[in-house]
């Protein structure tokens, strides 16, 4: 190999003035001290492959950094060299290309003998990781994108080229040093020491270079070829040919057709491409990107393989998350996509951008489930980051919805095939503040059929880019370890042989747990912005108008609540001040500020109530708890602390469901008494020898406890409204699909008559959710013909509605409910008749 410091010192000289003008790297060493290296060792910087200006880069930052300068001696009493750096990987040279591609470094050789002949000595190698061109934030041109760090090593004129273009926007990262003695053993020979720590350090080269631009996948055709030989994509291709008689190469072509309709066909160049284009959007689009707990996910990329699990409110959120990791350096992740969205033009481009395609339904196709499936798997094990929707589609009511579980499924028995990699499962919470997509989710939960999606509708979107949309909120969650929840159902399960395709009870319920877990830490560290934080005010007062002064505190009041009795350690609180929010959600236009000499007044803007719903229940779950205590002290006047124990405790298995709440059980008595205590300091409220009293009438404070206490009122009216049909129709006499619909049917019309016409009031997926809870909880069961029955407990549940509910939203919701046996027929019959039409 050429030595590049054997050439004359002035080219050297040069050559770095060169690069000193011209290189504005990106070092992600922010703090020294996280490094650990011991000023009281020599230091040696170890680069992966030979390049001059690699290595004169790495001496500019060394010397910026304080650190032992990569292009002086190391010298010490026991060994001198001429410079502290040396290549991991040499140039193959024609006497050796034929029985080792590589050599190791004459240096690297000699660091090592020095430390066996010398028990005393220890050096520290400290691997450097450059790559060119990978600061996207920095980027202008697409053409500098062609000559960004690869895979593939260079040559001198790439290399060249690569530096001219990318010199403003690459990346140095120092890893943490190793210890050579540590790495050898006293019966090791010099050649197996050299091995292990080179085996080591590529190690560390490779995985810092997949964090960033991707693991080294085989050529599509080599994908395709693997997925095609699998065990199991050949069974499914000998049955499918001897249950349809036709010859195994036909077959075989339509497993491969269903390769191709899959996969993604993952091209850097594009990745770097949409990310320039998306910097542009995200400026026009939005105020700003807020990104919180995100160093998580970049010490675990190096040691697990990733499964990005986030909320889904829009078709912006997998644009903006993928965005978002590749802008901080990481690899962006393969997104699973529905095959709706596999549209001309737009589909190639999300597939070159790491998107792979889905059918909503792989039920009567084994074929298909078995590619899919191999495909997955064969992701996942390469390294690949993923990321998919536990919930299967956008939430149109702000809520998450319930999970699904098909690739949670296959990621766990891919997992049981090879779990040689842990795999890690991030939640990701996002939350906007504006929607592109909200008058079509309030169409379609008022009946609406789903718009499918279309060319057409990506440019009717893009009129909008020129709107702002406020801020956009991404917070990481607490990461999920799969092996952690395998093993809490089957301890040991990695010493057993399983068959990934039985039915086995124990991965089930693994699997349900799972997905129960990533939406319960998604929802536990979730933003309160500003618009939430308005919503949730707003829509909890009469005609949604109050009193500017008045509002300003109620907010006061949420923030300092959440604040004093934060729901995890990950939630995020706006720290914009109240009177700032209000005037923020009138320059958002969610709000106006009306006028009047005695003081001016805030409302919802016209024709924005149905949204705010949408933004509130974003946060529901943070106050759902005060809420509930707010509205039993204030509806009831005064009520003993452990009665209030004992009523928030029987209601909590069906919030927890409904709204992923992260706390068990056990804890509800001390939170409980935690927000009587804080409430009470707040001068909410106050207690007396076990009684919690609410304040007098016409006071600010129990107008402050009547809006806190309003947010749980529709949860609870839903649940009584439910009961209040079952009791009145009997035991036995309903189906659970009639009784989802009759409940749905009602409270739209309550919705019309009592409240704001709030379609997120019948949504039936909640009135589901309810009915399913009660099925696990006991008090419901279904007998062989379907029918629901309960007993004398239900009853007892309604009873305490009075507690929480005013006398006139029971008799409302007693009258809606006394219909009779023939108009629930007659309901039943056109409901039935319009699911009918609709299919």
């Amino acid at each position: 190999m050429a030595n590049w410091f054997g050439l004359d010192r002035l080219f050297v000289a040069a050559s770095r003035k060169a690069l000193d003008t011209w290189v504005s790297p990106d070092v992600h060493t922010e703090n020294l001290a996280d490094l650990k290296i011991d000023p009281n060792k020599p230091v040696c910087y170890v680069l992966q492959s030979p390049s001059l200006s690699n290595a004169l880069v790495v001496d500019r930052e060394t010397q910026q950094l304080g650190l032992p300068r990569a292009l002086k001696p190391m010298d010490t009493h026991l060994f001198r060299e001429d410079q502290s750096f040396f290549y991991l990987t040499q140039e193959a040279s024609s006497q050796s290309a034929a029985k080792n591609r590589f050599e190791y470094s004459d240096r690297f050789v000699r660091l090592v003998e020095a430390v066996r002949q010398n028990p005393e000595l220890d050096i520290q190698l400290v691997p450097v990781t450059i790559l060119w061109g990978r600061s996207p934030d920095k980027e202008e041109s697409l053409f500098k994108i062609l000559f960004s760090d690869s895979w593939s090593t260079p040559g001198a004129i790439k290399q060249l080229a690569t530096v001219v273009l990318n010199g403003k926007s690459t990346m140095v990262k120092f890893g943490s040093p190793l210890l050579v003695r540590s790495l050898m053993t006293d019966d090791m020979s010099d050649s197996l020491a050299l091995r292990k720590i080179a085996r080591v350090l590529r190690v560390h080269f490779r995985r810092q270079r997949e964090m960033a631009i991707g693991p080294d996948l085989s050529h599509r055709r080599t994908l395709m070829h693997s997925i095609l030989q699998s065990t199991a994509v050949r069974a499914a291709i000998h049955e499918e040919s001897v249950e349809k008689q036709l010859p195994p190469e036909a077959i075989e072509d339509k497993a491969r057709e269903y390769v191709n309709e899959i996969a993604a066909d993952y091209a850097y160049p594009v990745i770097r491409s949409l990310s320039l284009l998306l910097n542009w959007l995200w400026t026009r689009l939005y105020d700003g990107v807020e990104v919180h707990h995100f160093e998580e996910v970049t010490k675990m990329a190096s040691d697990y393989e990733i499964i990005y699990v986030p909320c889904h409110r829009s078709h912006i959120d997998y644009l903006l998350l993928s965005y978002i990791i590749h802008d901080r350096g990481l690899m962006p992740p393969h997104i699973a996509a529905g095959a709706n969205l596999n549209l001309p033009v737009v589909g190639p481009i999300l597939r070159r951008g790491g998107a792979f395609f889905l059918r909503r339904s792989f039920k009567g196709n084994n074929l298909y489930a078995s590619v899919f499936t191999e495909y997955l798997h064969l992701i996942t094990t390469k390294g690949f980051p993923i990321e998919y929707f536990i919930e299967g589609g956008r939430s149109r009511t702000g809520r998450l919805l319930p999970p699904k579980g098909g690739m949670l499924a296959m990621t766990v028995k891919s997992f049981m095939r090879d779990n040689t990699r842990p795999i890690a499962f991030i939640p990701t919470y996002i939350g906007y503040e504006r929607l592109m997509e909200g008058s079509t989710y309030i169409g379609e939960l008022r009946g609406k059929t789903k718009q499918k999606e279309s060319l057409a509708s990506v440019v009717m979107a893009a009129r909008k880019i020129e709107k702002i949309f406020g801020k956009v909120h991404l917070s990481f969650g607490e990461p999920i370890l799969l092996n952690d929840v395998l093993e809490q159902e089957n301890p040991g399960w990695k010493n057993e042989q399983w068959d990934v395709d039985a039915k086995l009870p124990w991965v089930n319920r693994s699997v349900s747990k799972l997905a129960n877990q990533i939406n319960t830490h998604i929802n536990s560290t979730a933003v309160i912005n500003p618009i939430t934080l308005l919503s949730l005010v707003l829509l909890s007062t009469p005609n949604h108008a109050i009193d500017e002064d008045v509002l300003v505190r109620q907010l006061d009041l949420y923030q300092q609540l959440a604040l004093r009795l934060p729901y995890s350690r990950k939630i995020e609180v706006t720290h914009m001040a109240p009177v700032n929010i209000v005037s923020y959600g009138v320059q958002l236009k969610a709000i106006q500020r009306v006028k009047h000499p005695l003081g001016d007044l805030v409302c919802v803007a016209e024709n924005q109530a149905v949204f705010l719903t949408y933004f509130r229940n974003n946060i529901l779950h943070l106050y759902i708890i005060p809420s509930l205590v707010a509205c039993l002290v204030q509806q009831n006047g005064q009520i003993q602390r452990e009665q209030l124990v004992q009523v928030i405790a029987s209601l909590y298995p069906y919030l927890q469901s409904e709204l992923f709440l992260g706390f068990d059980a056990s804890e509800i008595e001390a939170l409980v008494n935690s927000h009587v205590d804080a409430l009470s300091d707040f001068g909410l409220m106050s207690t007396v020898d076990g009684m919690v009293n609410s304040p007098q009438p016409n006071t600010e404070a129990f107008a402050q406890l009547v809006v806190l206490g309003e947010a749980v009122k529709e949860t609870m009216e839903r649940y009584y409204m439910t009961i209040s049909l079952l009791t009145r129709r009997g035991s036995g006499k309903v189906k659970q699909k009639q009784l989802e619909d009759l409940c749905s049917l009602l409270a739209q019309r309550v919705s019309v008559l009592y409240e704001f016409n709030s379609p997120e009031f019948f949504d039936k997926a909640i009135f589901r959710n309810f009915i399913e809870t009660l099925k696990k909880v006991g008090f419901l069961r279904l007998d062989e013909e379907e029918m629901l029955h309960f007993d004398d407990r239900l009853n007892e549940m309604a009873t305490q509605a009075n507690l929480v509910l005013r006398p006139e939203a029971l008799n409302t919701i007693l009258h809606i409910t006394s219909v009779s046996d023939e108009e629930i027929a007659s309901a039943m019959a056109q409901l039935e008749a319009k699911g009918k039409r609709k299919g």
